[in-house]
Parts: C-alpha cells; sequence; structure tokens
C-alpha cells in the first residue's frame, strides 16, 4: 500500500519531467496545433517529440515573445521566427540549424557560435549592436540590416554569396576575403573605407554603397569595370585599384 501510494505520488511529477516548458502561450498554441509536431495530439509538446522534430519550424508573425522551449528541438534544421516580440533567442542547443530567420524582432545579442552548420541567417530589423559569425564559415547569406552595427568581421566567410547589411553604423567594411560574394548591400552606414578588392567583382551582379557621406574612395579588382557597372553609389564616390595612393 506504501509503495502504491508512492508511485500515485510522483507519477505525474514524472510526467511533468517529460514535456517541454513552453511559457509563451502563443508559442505553445503553434507548437500543439501543428500534428508534424504534436504527433500524439495530447495538451504537452513531451521532450521526445521536440528532440525528434526536424523541421522547418515556421513560427512567424505570431506575436511570440519568449521563444523558451526551442532548446528541446535538438534536431532541428530550420527555424524561422521572423516578425514577433522576441527579445532574447538562445539556439545554442539548436546545433542543426542550417537556416535561420529571426528578423523585425526585438533582439538586442544574437550569439550563433555553436550554430556552425548555418549558411542562411537572416536577421534583419533588431537591436543588435554586434554580430560574431567568424565560427559560421558555411554562411552563404548573410543579412544583417537595420540593426545597430559598428564593425562587422566576415573575413572567415569565404562561401559568403549575398551580404546585405545597410542600415547600420559601421566604419569600415572590408570583403576581400569573400571571393564567392556576388551581392553586397552597404549602403545607409558611416563608412570611411570599404574594401571590394576579392578578385571576384566581375561575378558580382550587385554593389550598393549609397548613403554613406564619409566614403570616397572604394578599392575594387578594375575601376574601369566598377565604374561602368556599378551606379548605386553616391556622387562623391569614386572607384580604384588602390585608395591608399
Amino acid at each position: 500500500m506504501k509503495k502504491l501510494l508512492i508511485i500515485l505520488i510522483i507519477t505525474p511529477f514524472i510526467s511533468l519531467s517529460q514535456n517541454v516548458f513552453i511559457p509563451d502561450v502563443n508559442f505553445k498554441s503553434f507548437l500543439l496545433n501543428d500534428s508534424t509536431i504534436n504527433t500524439n495530439k495530447d495538451t504537452a509538446i513531451q521532450i521526445t517529440e521536440a528532440n525528434n522534430f526536424p523541421g522547418p519550424l515556421l513560427c512567424r508573425n505570431l506575436n511570440i515573445t519568449d521563444l523558451t522551449g526551442i532548446e528541446h528541438f535538438t534536431s532541428l534544421t530550420h527555424l524561422d521566427c521572423d516578425t514577433n516580440q522576441i527579445t532574447k533567442l538562445d539556439i545554442s542547443k539548436n546545433t542543426e540549424l542550417t537556416i535561420l530567420r529571426c528578423g523585425d524582432n526585438q533582439l538586442t545579442t544574437l550569439d550563433v557560435s555553436k550554430n556552425t552548420a548555418l549558411f542562411f541567417l537572416h536577421c534583419p530589423d533588431n537591436q543588435l549592436d554586434s554580430l560574431n559569425v567568424r565560427k559560421n564559415i558555411s554562411l552563404k547569406y548573410l543579412g544583417c540590416y537595420m540593426n545597430k552595427l559598428t564593425a562587422l568581421d566576415v573575413s572567415a566567410n569565404t562561401d559568403l554569396a549575398s551580404l546585405l547589411c545597410g542600415a547600420n553604423q559601421l566604419t569600415s567594411l572590408d570583403v576581400s576575403a569573400n571571393k564567392s560574394l556576388a551581392a553586397l548591400d552597404c549602403s545607409r552606414n558611416q563608412l570611411y573605407s570599404l574594401d571590394i578588392r576579392n578578385g571576384n567583382n566581375i561575378n558580382m551582379w550587385w554593389a550598393q554603397t549609397a548613403t554613406n557621406p564619409d566614403l570616397s574612395c572604394i578599392n575594387v579588382d578594375d575601376e574601369k569595370w566598377s565604374t561602368i557597372n556599378w551606379t548605386a553609389i553616391d556622387k562623391e564616390h569614386y572607384f580604384s585599384n588602390n585608395c591608399s595612393k
């Protein structure tokens, strides 16, 4: 009888410990209503359900403020939480992520150091004042425009094809190591130094540098080619093979 009583007491706690803690009502409702996640169609998301779900997890524009619980989605490869009111995002346990969209939120920090499989990172329209992508060497797309970035080091991201970093507070930008770069938008910053000499300028179909009033000379592979093909510049801007001359 005593053993039975103990079992009856601890069983609810064991059951609770198997469920994912999801404090945000909107996020929880979204997860519960997705049968590919909530496979047993009950009133909670079990840790095993979260662990086994590979994605995509598309929870954009749902008035979510807190993504607590996402840490249990350890197999997740694609997360889209754009257009919410999220202030913090811990994806350190989501090491399988290859695609992350978290734009149009209220993030002040974003740590992607554990997400080394990322090849697509879209985090515009937040409040980020720094972004470290040195460990994300597989990145092909980085969209971090409309933040408060004062510096951006992409020297380790040699596979990067698209870099959209406009509308920040960058004072210098060097993409000379990004030899696969095809599109660059660094407009609406505070640049005074810009180096695009990556040996691949002729394969760049877009280079937008306008609205950088402190910038004059732009380092490029071939000044004549750039003058003809890249016209989205300020009238004060000009191209040179070596701006230090």
